[in-house]
Parts: structure tokens; C-alpha cells; sequence
């Protein structure tokens, strides 16, 4: 048999692998220094909201800014994810109604007493106003595994958690970009979650994300982030 460059065998069968060339834009020395410097600036000034103004904003740019999370490397391609878009004021106070339900049974009996003491400096607790104030909810969920096979099996998916959490971290940096506010909120348990938005049982709730725009009296934690030379080590 005679293969073509893109042929390959493993153990005996024919690889599905296909290459394409590379779309890739390179920039001068100075333009990249610059333009990673204009993110860092930007992202530092990124903070997590809770007080959210009920002002609209173009929905777009929500889904543009999924858009984004979803081209997020992932294990063996398999894009473990679901971004499920809440703006129904029904549906997010039936959201906030469970949320605050889990919430307090977790303050009042489940969080350690080392737990609520971490958490004190930010002012928390099991209320969750964001959760119907803010005009939209990205409710992200992390798929165990995929498609059902001809023989019943459903494929199976590598690396989920690691794979979803860069893409919400990208979700993020893309709606602060865009001049947007956000909150990364994990009520534990949140089995609830999936059964309010219908979601199969191969999906499970990985973050709910208010975005808006802040309150103009919105106030945040007077809180720092570790220097540079804490986190970067160089060999």
C-alpha cells in the first residue's frame, strides 16, 4: 500500500489524523511586547463584582465572548463543555432561590470554621443578590462525556476539568475585555443547577457567571494580588 504524507498507522489500523497548515500571524518584537503588556494591564485591573446594575447591554456580546471559551484548547479535542446563556427573570430567581438554599445550609453546618474564616476579609455570606440583579447568567457545565455511540456507549472525554477551566477563564478575560463585570459563583452541591436548566445526566455544573455592568457604587474587597516576583520563577 502506498501512503500519502498525511497517512498514518497505528497498531495495525489507518489514523484519522489530517493536517492542515497552521494559521498563524506573527508580530514585530516591540508589537509583542506591547500588546501582552496592554492585557496584563487590563486584566490586572479585573475584579470579581457582586452588585450588578440591571442595565442591558448587547447581548452579543455574551455570545461572542462564548465564542472565544469555545476555541479554548481541550484533551483530544473533545470540547467537554456547555455554556447555557439565563436571562429570564423567572428562571434566574428560581436559580437564586436554590442557590440560596444550598448556601446557607452550607455556611450555617458544612464549612469548617478555617472556611468561613478565609472567606471573612470578603465579606460574603449565603445571600446571592447577583444572582437576579445581574441581566445575564452563564451557567457553565463540564461534559464527563459525549455522544452516544451506534453500540450504546457514549465517547468518552480526557482532561475535563482542566480543559473546561481554561475556557472559562478565557469566557472571563474576553467579558472583562469588553467592558463587562463578573462573578464566578459555585454553590456546593450543585446538582440543582442541571435540573432547573434541564441538562442530560453526562453534564455537570461547573460555574454560574453573573456578568453586567457594576453598580456606579459598587464596592469590592480591599484585597492584593501576590507580586510578580512570588509567582515567576525563572531557571
Amino acid at each position: 500500500m502506498c501512503l500519502k504524507v498525511t497517512d498514518h498507522i497505528y497498531d495495525g489500523r489507518m489514523s484519522t489524523y489530517r493536517p492542515v497548515p497552521l494559521q498563524f500571524e506573527r508580530h514585530l518584537p516591540s508589537e509583542m511586547v506591547a500588546r501582552v503588556e496592554s492585557y496584563a494591564n487590563a486584566m490586572q485591573r479585573r475584579r470579581t463584582v457582586r452588585h450588578f446594575s440591571p442595565e442591558p447591554f448587547p447581548i452579543e456580546v455574551v455570545t461572542h465572548a462564548i465564542r472565544a471559551a469555545a476555541s479554548a484548547p481541550s484533551g483530544a479535542n473533545q470540547q467537554p463543555w456547555t455554556f447555557v446563556l439565563v436571562t429570564d427573570a423567572e428562571l434566574k430567581q428560581r436559580l437564586r432561590e436554590a442557590a440560596e438554599a444550598e448556601e446557607k445550609v452550607s455556611w450555617e453546618r458544612r464549612m469548617s470554621e478555617e472556611w468561613l474564616e478565609a472567606l471573612e476579609p470578603l465579606g460574603l455570606d449565603w445571600h446571592k443578590p447577583h444572582l437576579t440583579e445581574a441581566p445575564a447568567i452563564i451557567v457553565v457545565f463540564a461534559q464527563a462525556a459525549g455522544a452516544v455511540r451506534p453500540d450504546g456507549r457514549r465517547v468518552k472525554h480526557y482532561y475535563v476539568d482542566e480543559s473546561v477551566g481554561i475556557a472559562v477563564g478565557m469566557l472571563l478575560s474576553a467579558l472583562h475585555l469588553a467592558g463587562l463585570a463578573t462573578l464566578t459563583h459555585t454553590p456546593s452541591p450543585m446538582g440543582f443547577i442541571r435540573e432547573l436548566l434541564g441538562r442530560p445526566t453526562n453534564e455537570r455544573p461547573y460555574v454560574v457567571i453573573p456578568v453586567g455592568y457594576p453598580m456606579p457604587d459598587a464596592m469590592v474587597p480591599d484585597i492584593t494580588r501576590k507580586p510578580l516576583s512570588e509567582v515567576l520563577l525563572q531557571r
